[in-house]
């Protein structure tokens, strides 16, 4: 039911409104977040491909960096993707995938103020309901796992093309099916059967790097720091990778460290602090075991994301981002 907000509860009622705002709309803009993973960019181009498909005028877009990551090359509908300096500034509707904020849209945020309406999906917990309708399924193991229950609610038989892009949301954001729930292998299952090559997609995701990955993955790896007495005696290990460390190496490159860092027997909390073109802006990946919510903890530094993994951008000399980082583990 609607709360009165926009936003309704986790039920076939918020998938109905959704479609109802869809197929009313000539033209729409999906919009996927900054740093784009596969969950967001699936979400957005299978929603998208469907759109086209019913006629809609459709564009999918994501404000940064300016291409798509190698790693989804091989992804199907990426003829919808335009440029961010191209996005129609008015259309119907505006659709984000897997985005928790309004931030999280980067310089394409403002097309939300000149649709004339906007379309929330997402599953994160911790996002902000920043839209006309809000479908937010906190119980879905990836965004593209809510457009699956979308396109069932709505007739759409789920081809090879579309179940390649829900599946490589859906093994990105589980990684490789490390961290599932109820039904996600079922979903897995459902879609490996249209004769998609599972195996394939997921290496081309999570397990090809070039070479100058490793010596970069040396140095930053070399240089992490273990904080035993944080996060209330459980444990932080951090480490940091500055702009001269990534130089030259793609998003996904540096996107992959923390999952290392993480395995860190000796420590609940894992934290990589990415920093921004030299200067004191850097984005914090976050993730923990099983004791520590590090979504509250990313909230309160002015991010968000999942129970156990989320993150959040400080500003600041990297000493006192780390202090800052420490006391709201401290009150976690």
């Amino acid at each position: 039911m609607s709360d009165g907000s926009g936003s309704v509860s986790e039920t076939d009622e918020d998938l109905a409104q959704a479609i109802e705002m869809l197929e009313r709309a000539s033209s729409v803009t999906v919009l996927c977040h900054v740093q784009p993973d596969a969950d967001t960019i699936g979400s957005g181009l299978a929603l998208g491909s469907v759109l086209e498909r019913r006629g809609a005028t459709v564009q999918v877009a994501f404000a940064a960096p300016a291409s798509l990551p190698e790693s989804m090359d091989e992804l199907p509908g990426r003829h919808l993707l335009v440029d961010a300096d191209r996005v129609t500034e008015t259309v119907d509707l505006v659709v984000t995938v897997d985005a928790g904020s309004r931030g999280r849209l980067g310089s394409l945020g403002d097309r939300l103020d000149t649709a004339s309406a906007s379309l929330v999906i997402d599953h994160h917990r911790s996002n902000t309901r920043f839209g006309t309708l809000n479908v937010v399924h906190a119980s879905a193991e990836s965004t593209t796992a809510v457009i699956a229950r979308l396109l069932d609610r709505w007739g759409v038989e789920i081809d090879a093309d579309l179940a390649h892009l829900l599946f490589a949301g859906l093994v990105t954001d589980t990684g490789s099916f490390r961290w599932v729930r109820p039904g996600s292998h079922l979903l897995a299952e459902r879609l490996l059967a249209t004769g998609i090559d599972g195996a394939h997609i997921a290496r081309k995701l999570l397990d090809t790097h070039p070479f100058d990955w490793l010596p970069m993955l040396g140095s930053v790896l070399g240089s992490a720091s273990l904080i035993p007495d944080a996060a209330g005696g459980r444990g932080l290990v951090y480490a940091v990778i500055r702009s001269e460390d990534s130089a030259g190496l793609r998003s996904e490159e540096i996107e992959s460290v923390i999952d290392i860092v993480r395995t860190t027997s000796e420590a609940e909390v894992a934290a990589v602090l990415k920093q921004q073109d030299f200067g004191s802006v850097w984005v914090v990946s976050l993730r923990s075991k099983t004791e520590v919510d590090v979504s509250a903890v990313a909230c309160e530094l002015g991010g968000g994301g999942h129970r156990n993994a989320a993150g959040y951008t400080a500003t600041g000399d990297l000493p006192d981002v780390i202090e800052a980082l420490r006391g709201a583990l401290s009150a976690s």
